[in-house]
């Protein structure tokens, strides 16, 4: 089987290549002998009834500063590709809901990944709201009062933006703090969204748990460490990843989002469990897959190409 694949993601010229998971599941795809096409969000357009893309086909090698090769600048129609990959990294604003709409008008007859009217409904941070059960004490609200009477419940509390990622604007506010109303008005001066707040978990000193999962089955795990005096583990704010397994209740969470993930089209996720907490549902842009075949020689990508091969001879 030979793929025509459309890759949807940030510039692929300046990706960790020793990191980054878009390139590794590109670079799984073209040892599988599918070809590749790369184009940026920006370059997306619906024109008289098409779903277009400007970009270029490339050919990508594991070398450092010269990974990949550009073949010649074209514009295509997405809906003559066989899988097109929503890779770009969030925030998760009105640009990335954009183009969720616009590639689901070529969906499924071209297989995106992660299906894009499930990703928009979806978002990492507000999945997690269907399993209460599973994750720590939260609350997404705008009003200073029902976060200030949150943290009055729970006294330490983790507070950040409902669509950020990587970390970024995650504080820690214990009972001692005194900044809830300064950081408050200083993001709804930003913005007109909510804000998360969840129960501190403690745990976190321990890691900050990976999980991901194909097609609704977990494939492994890689834990993140945050840095000393430091509460966010994520890798983009300097958390240190290292090996670990799976335990019971990361199998049990698994078995109860795996078949919603399954039935969505949410192709490649990862989860996040500190302790025995579901935080995050991952299906914007996941990470991981490198580190996961690191630690323990599970190659991920391949994993989930084998899956959209499947979905694709069905």
């Amino acid at each position: 089987m030979r793929l025509k694949i459309a890759l949807q993601m940030d510039p692929i010229g300046s990706v960790n290549i020793n990191a980054d998971s878009t390139f590794r599941i590109a670079l799984e795809a073209q040892a599988r002998g599918h070809s590749l096409f790369f184009y940026t969000p920006d370059r997306l357009a619906f024109v008289e009834g098409r779903v277009m893309a400007r970009g270029w086909p490339i050919e990508l090698r594991r070398e450092v500063g010269n990974h990949v090769t550009y073949g010649p600048e074209e514009e295509v129609d997405l809906a003559e590709f066989d899988v097109v990959w929503l890779r770009q990294d969030p925030p998760f604003d009105m640009g990335y809901i954009t183009t969720t709409h616009l590639l689901e008008l070529i969906h499924p007859r071209t297989l995106v990944v992660n299906d894009p009217f499930w990703v928009r409904n979806y978002p990492e941070k507000l999945l997690v709201l269907r399993f209460p059960d599973l994750t720590p004490p939260t609350a997404i609200a705008r009003d200073l009062a029902t976060i200030r009477a949150f943290k009055a419940r729970h006294g330490d509390i983790i507070l950040k933006p409902l669509y950020g990622n990587g970390g970024a604007g995650v504080f820690r506010l214990d009972a001692n703090d005194r900044n809830l109303a300064s950081l408050h008005e200083m993001f709804t001066g930003m913005n007109r969204e909510p804000l998360i707040v969840q129960k501190f978990l403690p745990a976190v000193e321990k890691g900050d748990k990976r999980v991901i999962l194909v097609d609704g089955e977990p494939i492994g795990a890689i834990n993140r460490v945050p840095q000393a005096g430091e509460t966010r583990s994520n890798m983009h704010a300097g958390g240190r990843p290292e090996k670990i397994g799976l335990t019971e209740r990361d199998r049990e969470i698994c078995a109860r989002i795996g078949p919603l993930l399954r039935e969505k089209g949410q192709v490649f996720v990862g989860i996040d469990v500190i302790g025995d907490w579901l935080t995050e549902i991952n299906v914007t842009s996941p990470t991981g897959l490198q580190e996961l075949e690191r630690f323990d020689g599970t190659n991920g990508a391949a994993r989930i190409w084998e899956a959209i091969e499947a979905k694709r001879a069905g």
